[in-house]
């Protein structure tokens, strides 16, 4: 019960700080729908190149992208909001005051996961407004949003474990960088079968392939590799979990 009472006090706080302050909120949620509009948009004339085959259309096959593109981000951004709290105090007055530290983590991934959710449903409701096409059935959209979930988790923890051991936004562009970087060297804009040169060498290493190509066959209905992206999803989350855990060790030692 005090693990909880300091998982659901950290969330509500985070929250209320992230949907109440405009320079927080916007980017959340524009972020994704920028990125939306003008990969399904502008470049929606990609999906007559011969070879390509996704029988659910462009818009679909960036949704996908967008969808785990904004749960990584959301994560990431919520590692901001730690930051902000270390170099402003809460952090260590919040360290001081939880019975259970192990609930200050839990509540950022808490409200990262809340955060993300808000930004899902718009994103979903704008894609089918303007007609994308979904193939697969209700059991393969909760696998869609599951992996897409697992993703936000991800990039929380690999951006709260940089937060608690820098304690200063001035480390957001660590957090932020490589989580950019792992996203777009994936099959963003054509399968991977498309792909030519260095960029397919490293697509086919780049563990997000696997998420993106099992996300887009969950709305077509016909998910590749089911257990290998759920695999890879829990196993680089529970490396970040333990990361983000010695993060909050070295905090906790350093006196933060």
């Amino acid at each position: 019960m005090k693990t909880w009472n300091v998982i659901a006090g950290v969330a509500r706080r985070t929250l209320k700080n992230a949907l109440t302050n405009p320079q927080i909120l916007l980017p959340t949620l524009m972020f994704p729908l920028f990125f939306f509009v003008a990969f399904a948009g502008g470049l929606s004339q990609v999906s007559k190149i011969p070879g390509f085959d996704y029988p659910p259309g462009y818009t679909a096959f960036q949704f996908v992208f967008v969808l785990l593109q904004s749960a990584a981000f959301s994560g990431v951004f919520t590692g901001f909001g730690v930051a902000r709290d270390f170099e402003g105090g809460f952090a260590k007055r919040l360290m001081l005051a939880a019975p259970r530290r192990t609930g200050i983590v839990l509540g950022y991934a808490l409200a990262a996961l809340v955060r993300w959710s808000i930004v899902a449903a718009l994103l979903t409701v704008i894609a089918l407004i303007v007609g994308m096409n979904v193939g697969g059935g209700v059991t393969d959209l909760v696998g869609l949003y599951t992996l897409a979930a697992l993703v936000n988790f991800c990039g929380f923890f690999w951006a709260g474990g940089i937060a608690m051991r820098f304690r200063t936004i001035q480390a957001g562009p660590l957090m932020q960088m490589p989580v950019f970087l792992v996203l777009f060297f994936a099959p963003v804009y054509v399968p991977l079968d498309l792909l030519q040169g260095w960029i397919l060498g490293v697509a086919t290493v780049n563990p997000l392939t696997y998420l993106l190509e099992t996300g887009r066959g969950f709305v077509a209905g016909d998910a590749p590799h089911v257990l290998a992206a759920f695999a890879i999803a829990i196993g680089m989350g529970l490396l970040f979990w333990i990361w983000a855990f010695r993060g909050l060790r070295n905090a906790e030692a350093a006196g933060a």
